[in-house]
Order: C-alpha cells, then sequence, then structure tokens
C-alpha cells in the first residue's frame, strides 16, 4: 500500500488535501473523538456533564455569553498558539516540487493550513473558522477577522471578556457552523467552495491525488468529499490515512496510521 501511495504521489498532476479533526492530533491539539476524549481535554465539561455537541452550541452565547466563549475563547487562544505538525511542510514539498495545483478542504475549523503557508485562496472550511466573526443576531452579513483577547478561567471555563459586534454591539460569536445552528452565515464558505468547484472543473483530465487524513465517519462531511470525487473523477485516487477507520474499496489506498505518521512513511519511499 506505502509503495502504491508513494507512486500516486509521483505520478500527481494536482492535489486535493481533505483533512477531518485527526489531522490537528500531531500538533498536540485534543482529540474530541467521543465523550471520554473530549472531557479528557476538558475537565470541567465533564463535571458538567456536557459532550461536546452540548457545548458546541450557538445556544450559550444567547443565554450565557462567558460560558460560550468560556470553550470558543479556550479554542481560538489554542490554535493560535499550536504549531502545525511537520506533516503540512511535507504535503508543501511534493505540490511545490512538480510545481502543481492544488486545493484544500477541511472541516477543521483552527486556521492551521493558513499557518502551515498553504494559500487561503486555496482553502475551503466546509465548517468556517474560528479565526472570523460575526454578530450573534446578525445584524448583517459582514464577518470580521478575530483578532480579540480573551483571556478564560479555565477552572469554570468562563470569558473574562465577551467579543461584540462593532456595529450593533451585540455580542460576536466565531463564524463556525455549531450544532444546531440558526444564525451561521455561510457566505465566506460558499465563496471557497466556488472557488473549489472551478478547481475540480478545471483539473478533471488530470490525475489527482486525494489525501485525506484523520476524517472519521462521526461527521462524515470530509471522507464523503474525498470519495466523491476518487468516484466521480477518472484519474483521481485516494489515499485515506486514518488510525482507527482507514476503511475504503479498491482502488483507492487504505493507510492504518496518523497523519504524520503516514505522510513521513511515503515522503521516505520518494526521496
Amino acid at each position: 500500500m506505502l509503495q502504491r501511495a508513494a507512486q500516486i504521489i509521483k505520478e500527481a498532476e494536482a492535489f486535493i488535501i481533505t483533512a477531518g479533526a485527526g489531522m490537528g492530533v500531531d500538533s498536540g491539539l485534543p482529540d474530541f473523538r467521543g465523550d471520554h476524549g473530549f472531557w479528557q481535554a476538558y475537565p470541567p465539561y465533564a463535571r458538567l456533564g456536557l459532550s461536546f455537541i452540548d457545548c458546541a452550541n450557538p445556544e450559550h452565547f444567547q443565554r450565557d455569553p462567558a460560558f460560550g466563549w468560556g470553550f470558543y475563547g479556550h479554542r481560538t487562544n489554542l490554535y493560535r498558539t499550536t504549531i502545525p505538525h511537520a506533516g503540512f511542510q511535507i504535503i508543501k514539498k511534493w505540490i511545490e516540487r512538480k510545481n502543481a495545483e492544488y486545493f484544500v478542504v477541511t472541516s477543521n475549523v483552527d486556521g492551521q493550513f493558513q499557518k502551515a503557508g498553504f494559500d487561503d485562496d486555496h482553502i475551503q472550511e466546509v465548517h468556517g473558522s474560528i479565526h472570523w466573526l460575526q454578530c450573534l443576531n446578525p445584524c448583517s452579513r459582514i464577518i470580521w477577522y478575530n483578532d480579540e483577547t480573551i483571556p478564560v478561567d479555565e477552572t469554570v471555563m468562563r470569558a473574562l471578556h465577551i467579543p461584540r459586534c462593532p456595529d450593533c454591539g451585540e455580542v460576536s460569536r466565531p463564524n463556525i457552523l455549531m450544532f444546531g445552528d440558526w444564525s451561521w452565515l455561510p457566505d465566506r464558505t460558499r465563496i471557497q467552495e466556488q472557488r473549489f468547484d472551478t478547481f475540480l472543473t478545471g483539473n478533471a483530465d488530470r490525475r489527482i491525488a486525494v489525501i485525506e487524513m484523520g476524517a472519521g465517519n462521526a461527521i462524515p462531511t470530509i471522507r464523503a468529499t474525498s470519495e466523491r470525487i476518487g468516484w466521480n473523477l477518472k484519474h483521481a485516487t485516494v489515499i485515506r490515512i486514518n488510525p482507527r477507520e482507514p476503511d475504503i474499496k479498491a482502488p483507492h489506498i487504505s493507510l492504518s496510521c496518523g497523519a504524520l505518521e503516514g505522510l513521513r512513511m511515503i515522503d521516505e519511499l520518494l526521496k
């Protein structure tokens, strides 16, 4: 499988990088898979009996903004200080070596691909980004860059500062698609989606390596995207890297390991 994966990378004329939450684990980001993983990362929510789905809900910004921003403020601070792992640079090296077209599709809201130097115009963030804000109401369709300082009391996971809309003064929220969401503004993500559609049209006849990392079945958006491309485009092959749920039908490739380990093993064969 590794030899075949390396051959696909070697022959690729374009790259599509699809990434789920597992992509960030090698950078030290928490694994939210299941309540146990979430509670291990955030013990105060374990004491309250709240799951990730319970916390990632826009209702908190309406009912108790300090609680809502406690969760998202902490994540904002974490993502700002996290250094993307070496796997990001391995992928960049492959792309640059071939001077190839590429696009990233990710369900992650952490901005790690941009931080690793991937072009923002070549990224689709299907659930939005924590680095952009919008009005809770919303009073308009305007979103703005999140340059807020959000200290959090980690003993109770409550924010000590509440970001607000610069136009109406109402509480703001991250421009992220949450669970049970009624007010997410998807315009930025839709523009990204249009760019990706244009990319697919322009590269449909090329040999495409679809490198999928850390995308599980719990929220299958990324897996479905990879498979749709792999089955609909004649010259596209998916390399699925996943330590728990790697299965995919041939001719696509399954590697049962973490993202960084898989990328390093493939890279060794390309030297």
